[in-house]
């Protein structure tokens, strides 16, 4: 059974279970690709292309609007066309990317209408996880989560957004996965990066990757103490917090935004 769960996620990692237990690291991005722009050239092709691209669009490191200079990408990752084509077909099926045939390629703008409905899929999908984890007969993956929360707070204090949305990504990853739907998550961020995009710009803001940790550890708390309907519930307001910025984001940066 659960035992007693820690209210502060700075103590977690003081309650680790056994060393079997494997806490999520900063590094762990889906490609684990390097931070920098170079890389090894037999690595950087084909999926690894369209990794690092999403993550420079999503960081904001190509902002919406911004031409795309596929000759200048090419020489920076040391690959040929055809992996970069590749990689930016799946980014305009995203909606990442804007593709004109004998014209430029952009950076698309933050789409309103797609944030939403990839909100309503988030909802869908992770609040059923949770629920479904929060009802569970065991749930001795508590010490696991708990550790991800200590990770995250680590981050969070040392101002490090680019660890931290890794370690984001990977909490709700692990979610999915320990409620049975690993490859749901999949489904989800290819329809999230929109909203990635409205998080990311919302993580410098003071206190923020505080808040997030404060909210996660609220579900596992809620999951910890086999409470499905709280669980839902507090995935719900967390997930609302990603909407939460659309106004002002509109208002500061109307040049990013498509209503």
């Amino acid at each position: 059974m659960v035992g007693v769960m820690a209210t502060d996620p700075a103590a977690a990692g003081s309650q680790a279970g056994p060393a079997a237990l494997t806490p999520i690291s900063a590094d762990a991005t889906p490609a684990n690709l390097p931070p920098g722009d170079g890389g090894d050239p037999a690595r950087l092709t084909g999926e690894a292309v369209y990794e690092r691209l999403r993550q420079m669009i999503v960081r904001l490191d190509l902002v919406p609007g911004a031409v795309i200079d596929r000759a200048d990408l090419q020489a920076r990752f040391g690959v040929s066309s055809t992996p970069l084509r590749d990689a930016l077909l799946r980014l305009a099926r995203d909606g990442l990317v804007d593709i004109v045939p004998q014209s430029a390629t952009r950076v698309s703008l933050i789409d309103l209408v797609a944030v939403r409905q990839a909100q309503v899929l988030r909802r869908a999908v992770e609040q059923e996880a949770v629920r479904l984890l929060a009802g569970a007969a065991e749930r001795d993956f508590v010490p696991e989560l708990q550790l991800a929360l200590a990770a995250q707070l680590d981050r969070a204090e040392a101002g490090d957004t680019a660890g931290f949305a890794a370690l984001d990504e990977t909490f709700h990853r692990r979610l999915l996965a320990l409620a049975g739907a690993p490859d749901l998550f999949d489904v989800v961020r290819r329809h999230s990066g929109q909203i990635d995009r409205i998080r990311h710009l919302q993580r410098p803001v003071a206190g923020r990757m505080r808040e997030v940790v404060r909210e996660h550890g609220r579900i596992l708390k809620s999951i910890a103490a086999g409470n499905p309907d709280k669980a839902q519930a507090r995935m719900r307001d967390h997930l609302a917090g990603a909407l939460a910025p659309v106004h002002t984001l509109q208002a500061e940066h109307p040049q990013y935004v498509r209503a």
